[in-house]
């Protein structure tokens, strides 16, 4: 492994930065000031290197303290880690939080994604930049989906420095100030008998970020220059318009129950599922996991039970636990009000997913983007921690399991399963091939279940209700109740509950859909269009697949005929551009020449377009066919439906 280190330094801040996390370097090797030791024998190289994933929390740090990565830091933090320079400065740049290059501490990410491109966010874009000059202090960026689809257009205000010891930083609610995460950089520290070997102390610096949903071009800057005065952001049960109807299943808690309090989410039903999981035992849990009929809500549907029952049957050690809470799909954002508004539910889910697979060490993969949700996930974990419901002994019953949160920093990709495991390692988020599949050699190349929030949460009323109860929710092959994404050109945007088997009108109406409805789009950018004619299609895996679309994880993006759906299609090829790893030709390429024909059309206003479609179609087979992963065989869905289906530059 060749460690060639440039000559640039650390600034102090930099070095205090890295050693909160890390701890103080042992020898010269990793950073110190030279002694007689040091000249005689290399310590730690080994220890170092098995501490390869705090890459990530480091780089976090980092940019957390002084807004950027510079060289002299990266050199540090490799140093610390025994990682080849090149190889973190592949992983800092993979990245879009990140910045390699000097910028202002304040970064204002406005977001330009499909709903909010719908609400108007070019010209909010437009005017906010010609008001915030170089001599503001801030840098603005135009950003991928915030996860704020319902509020959009939406900004996100990230302030670096030394937060927790700066005067007059508001409080969580108007800023969020993260909280400070326990060992290993994480909130969840190191848990017990994970075997890896791997440890760290110390704390990261908490940054202070405010949310700004929606954004006006006076309420964004002043978010970004005057945080005395910077908007309040609403409680997450402002996105839950079905908020307070006991019929709900998934999300009754949120809006009737102290999100902060443990005691009143136990008074609610709260660990209710947990104790019944001890009563069963690992097998009888499986089983009705599967008997229940739970399948993945992230998209791919895949057999819940299933999925653990490999992962326990492993004969290696250590088996790990993931949950996926990197939701960067377009228009999605039930992951987020649920840790928002329910976190403890999410944190008795993953225990008892742990419990049923034989895992002692989780990791929650939350998204970069979501500072309340992060904030609140911290304190749900470390409060579940002091009260024995995490730990060496749960509740008394021998089992042994903790969880660490890994922050993203905005990378689409990472939300496959694969790719989310190479980031929590301190690689670039590129997908493995497979097999082999995560249940023999996922993380750490251990056995590894890996599970999004809604499909955890749903196993607490799969315990709760029984199997055969839940079964009885939905249809007969997409069982129990489901979370949808609606927003767009809706008077309701929102999260909504409503048992497999709704149908798409349905579910509008409960929105409050506008009359001039041009399309609908389900699945994200990754999923397809629907024509207004087509509201009866069935909300159900195979309801969906059977009128040639998908269900995906849930988004619901109504447009009406206000909305210029070429450009909407030219946003969304570009997402696909921006978000490719690279890491394969078929997607690297594709994604690139899709979005040059599309411009193309666009340029000529849809004129002579014959040609740039039948190249569309070509590259289009050629990414879904040859592509490694899900985003090159999804890239070509929302637009090849637009074509098709609506006729969109006819």
């Amino acid at each position: 492994m060749d460690l060639h280190f440039g000559d640039s330094k650390p600034t102090d801040e930099e070095r205090a930065a890295v050693d909160a996390l890390l701890g103080p370097p042992e020898s010269s090797w990793e950073g110190a000031d030279r002694s007689d030791a040091d000249l005689r024998w290399a310590r730690g190289g080994r220890e170092a290197r098995d501490r390869r994933d705090l890459l990530l929390p480091g780089l976090h740090a980092l940019n957390d303290r002084v807004g950027w990565i510079s060289e002299g830091a990266l050199d540090y933090l490799c140093r610390r880690l025994t990682v080849p320079p090149a190889e973190a400065y592949g992983v800092a740049t993979f990245y879009a939080m990140f910045s390699v290059r000097p910028r202002p501490a304040t970064v204002l990410h406005l977001c330009t994604d499909l709903a909010c491109t719908a609400a108007g966010a070019t010209g909010l874009c437009a005017d906010v930049e010609s008001r915030l000059g170089p001599e503001s202090g801030v840098h603005v960026e135009r950003s991928p989906c915030l996860g704020l689809c319902e509020r959009a257009p939406a900004a996100l205000v990230i302030r670096a420095g030394d937060n927790s010891a700066r005067p007059g930083v508001p409080p969580l609610g108007e800023f969020e100030d993260e909280a400070r995460p326990g060992p290993k950089g994480g909130s969840g520290g190191t848990a017990p008998g994970n075997g890896t070997g791997r440890g760290g102390g110390g704390e990261e610096t908490p940054r202070a970020t405010a949310v700004c949903a929606p954004a006006t071009p006076d309420t964004a800057i002043r978010a970004a220059t005057a945080p005395e005065n910077a908007p309040l952001e609403p409680p997450p049960a402002t996105a839950v318009p079905q908020a307070g109807d006991p019929a709900l299943t998934l999300l009754h808690r949120i809006g009737t129950t102290d999100p902060t309090d443990l005691d009143d989410y136990r008074a609610n039903g709260g660990y209710t599922a947990l104790r019944r999981a001890f009563a069963l035992g690992p097998a009888a849990v499986i089983r009705e996991v599967t008997d229940s009929g739970l399948l993945g809500r992230g998209g791919a549907a895949f057999p819940t039970g299933r999925k653990w029952q490999a992962t326990a049957s492993q004969p290696d050690h250590p088996h790990y636990l993931v949950c996926n809470a990197d939701e960067s799909e377009p228009g999605t954002f039930k992951d987020r009000v649920l840790m928002e508004g329910d976190p403890y539910a999410l944190v008795e889910a993953m225990t008892i997913a742990a419990y049923a697979t034989g895992a002692h060490q989780g990791y929650l993969y939350l998204r970069g983007e979501y500072p309340r949700a992060t904030a609140r996930m911290e304190h749900a974990i470390t409060q579940a921690r002091a009260r024995g419901l995490l730990g060496d002994d749960i509740l008394g019953q021998g089992h042994a399991f903790d969880i660490e949160i890994r922050r993203g920093a905005g990378a689409y990709i990472c939300g496959e399963e694969t790719a989310l495991f190479n980031s929590i390692e301190g690689y670039r988020g590129e997908p493995r091939t497979k097999p082999p599949f995560p249940v023999e050699k996922g993380l750490f190349g251990k056995p590894t279940v890996e599970n999004n929030v809604e499909t955890l949460v749903n196993v607490l009323p799969v315990l709760t209700l029984g199997a055969q109860a839940y079964a009885a929710i939905g249809t007969e092959r997409s069982t129990g109740p489901k979370l949808f994404c609606v927003s767009g050109s809706v008077a309701r945007p929102g999260v909504y509950e409503l048992p497999f088997g709704a149908t798409l009108g349905e579910l509008l109406r409960l929105a409050g859909v506008r009359d001039n409805l041009r399309a609908v789009l389900l699945g994200g950018a990754a999923g397809g269009f629907v024509r207004p004619d087509e509201l009866d299609i069935p909300l159900t895996f195979e309801g969906t697949r059977a009128a040639g679309t998908t269900l995906g994880s849930g988004v619901v993006m109504a447009f009406d005929d206000t909305v210029p759906l070429p450009r909407l299609l030219l946003r969304i090829a570009r997402f696909f551009r921006d978000e490719s790893c690279g890491q394969c030709v078929p997607c690297r390429v594709g994604t690139v020449r899709q979005e040059e024909a599309l411009h193309r059309i666009v340029d000529r206003a849809g004129a002579d377009a014959a040609g740039d479609i039948t190249l569309l179609r070509e590259v289009g087979r050629a990414m879904r066919d040859a592509s490694i992963c899900g985003l090159g065989q999804t890239a070509w869905n929302a637009v090849e439906s637009a074509i098709d289906r609506l006729g969109a530059y006819e």
